[in-house]
């Protein structure tokens, strides 16, 4: 059994979306709770909308637009096709 071989089972990789997700949530709550001001939720509203928003242009934009017959492994696949271009 090898480490690093791709998930090919459903269940884990829901249970992989979702952990992700109990992350983000866990470390936005956190920061909320710690700060307790309006100014910090909102920049973390944006940084998160603004970061969700980069993932859609590198996985759909660029694969469904820019590069049509281009796949990419991953986030630093996606940014060396950017910047070859």
């Amino acid at each position: 059994m090898t480490l690093f071989r791709d998930i090919k089972s459903k269940r884990l990789l829901h249970a992989k979306g979702f952990l992700f997700l109990l992350i983000g949530m866990l470390a936005s709550g956190t920061i909320l709770f710690e700060s307790q001001n309006f100014r910090t939720a909102f920049l973390l509203a944006v940084a998160i909308w603004g970061f969700c928003r980069f993932y859609y242009y590198l996985f759909y934009v660029l694969e469904n637009y820019i590069g049509r017959n281009q796949k990419y492994a991953g986030i630093w696949d996606a940014i060396r096709f950017i910047f070859k271009r």
